[in-house]
């Protein structure tokens, strides 16, 4: 499970901020975001298992994200496609992003439950399979976790806010500030907590910002702006089941499109 939060064209010098949790088994093996071998114009992590990724742009100016959306145990088929396929298959594309959604609603229940963004920085897009709509993206501050857009769980309303405060303060600090908002850890009542179909111990477990177990929990945090000029940095920590502990990258990159 993880945690989006994201500002587009909500900042007078980043048309593009996004802070994002990923939550995951930790010994499901993943490679952290980088400059793809096979395809050197995608920047994104990579699921060694499956293929897919989870976050990631590509130097012509695409950008897709998704997170899955939370089902009662037992609900979704073991035989369904990958959903980190519907990120990577966007990004290596030519496709706009109103015809690639197309193309995906046409069998998108072969797939668990997920939320999906596909666009640039003219035009952002939101698919669910659990609503089968398109939406655009105007311009704001969104919050998503493992339901439909917005949707106030705890740690989506939280997120926001503290998003929102960060965005008014210097910018001085920007993206130290945007890590301490995905290190977050209260833990919200038990009459916050929403009812997805899944224990009330997991329930409990997935509900905070910040994510910790035995076997699960949020393994990575990443941040990326890209400015109006398509010029953009990608923050990525990689946790050893500690926020305080990690490993980190940092790449610069530059949409092409926008330099024509």
């Amino acid at each position: 499970m993880c945690l989006i939060i994201f500002a587009y064209k909500a900042h007078s010098e980043f048309p593009l901020i996004i802070a994002s949790n990923r939550d995951e088994f930790y010994l499901r093996p993943t490679e952290p975001p980088h400059f793809w071998k096979h395809d050197p114009k995608v920047l994104a992590g990579l699921d060694k298992k499956e293929g897919g990724s989870w976050l990631g742009l590509s130097t012509e100016g695409r950008i897709s994200f998704i997170t899955n959306f939370r089902l009662p145990t037992g609900v979704e088929s073991q035989t369904a496609k990958s959903r980190g396929h519907l990120v990577r298959n966007f990004l290596t594309s030519t496709e706009s992003p109103q015809h690639y959604l197309n193309g995906i609603k046409k069998d998108a229940h072969d797939y668990g439950g997920f939320n999906l963004f596909v666009g640039d920085l003219d035009q952002l897009l939101y698919f669910s399979n659990q609503s089968g709509k398109i939406q655009t993206i105007n311009p704001g501050i969104y919050g998503i976790s493992n339901h439909l857009l917005d949707t106030p769980w705890p740690k989506v309303v939280i997120g926001k806010t503290m998003f929102q405060n960060c965005l008014r303060q210097k910018q001085d600090n920007l993206v130290q500030n945007l890590f301490q908002i995905l290190i977050h850890q209260d833990q919200p009542a038990d009459h916050e907590l929403p009812h997805t179909g899944v224990k009330i111990e997991w329930e409990r477990l997935l509900a905070p910002i910040f994510v910790k177990s035995s076997d699960y929990g949020t393994v990575s945090s990443s941040v990326i702006l890209v400015d109006s000029n398509g010029i953009g940095q990608f923050y990525h920590r990689e946790y050893h089941g500690n926020p305080s502990k990690f490993e980190s990258v940092i790449y610069n990159f530059s949409f092409s499109r926008q330099e024509e």
